[in-house]
């Protein structure tokens, strides 16, 4: 399994498009947070890294697809994968090394953004940011992270195109994140059953770990979901 989840790490940043995809990342969450006027946090007047922990679901809607879309899709593209199948590893292996290895990519990206908190805390003159809020926030970003991942290896199991499996992933992740959320705010679910419908989708447990709060059912959330991409990208590839 770790040689699959190295050969991914390796492979990712083999060119500069790994590097550009995690440049633009970082680029992008800068400019919001410290220079755009509606979301700086430099216009907030205390400390607060609420418009981070905001904006960055959705701007990883799009990095981690980049990160995954190749993952399966290029092996059935170039034929690697019927070498990678004689190799003596199980579907399973394959499977959690790619998983693994597209995670500890996106958390390579993260890791950089702990400069904005580190940047707030010695701007700030009184008090200083939520220490454990913030804690909770990457927490949140981290099992978020894992299962756009989930998510986008499973979409590049479908197909050999990178592009197809791109869009795929960056639809279903879209959906699951914010979809179930619309809807609840629709006029007939206003009977109580609009939270329901929210324990569905993926923000309502995002929050709720954002908030400095570890409840079980959140955790089982994420896990079941990361379960679930991954058994159907490991019967994917057993079909193939």
């Amino acid at each position: 399994m770790w040689m699959i989840c190295k050969k991914e790490w390796q492979q990712y940043f083999s060119s500069l498009t790994g590097y550009l995809a995690i440049g633009v990342f970082l680029l992008l969450n800068g400019l919001l947070l410290f220079v755009f006027p509606d979301s700086s946090l430099l216009e907030f007047g205390y400390a607060s890294l609420g418009s981070f922990f905001s904006t960055s679901p959705f701007i990883l809607l799009f990095l981690v697809p980049t990160i995954t879309m190749r993952s399966l899709a290029e092996e059935y593209k170039t034929g690697t994968f019927e070498i990678l199948k004689t190799l003596p590893i199980t579907p399973n292996q394959i499977v959690w090394g790619k998983f693994f290895g597209a995670l500890l990519i996106v958390i390579a990206a993260l890791l950089p953004t702990v400069v904005y908190a580190i940047s707030i805390q010695s701007l700030s003159s009184i008090g200083g940011i939520d220490i454990g809020a913030t804690l909770g926030s990457y927490l949140g970003l981290v099992c978020l992270s894992a299962i756009y991942t989930a998510i986008g290896i499973c979409a590049s199991s479908f197909t050999n195109n990178t592009v197809v499996a791109f869009i795929a992933a960056a639809f279903v992740s879209f959906i699951l994140f914010n979809g179930f959320e619309a809807v609840s705010k629709m006029s007939i679910f206003k009977a109580g059953a609009d939270y329901y419908i929210q324990l569905f989708g993926i923000q309502s447990h995002y929050k709720s770990i954002s908030r400095g709060v570890l409840d079980l059912r959140d955790m089982i959330y994420f896990l079941g979901l990361i379960l679930l991409f991954s058994v159907v990208t490991r019967r994917n590839i057993t079909a193939r």
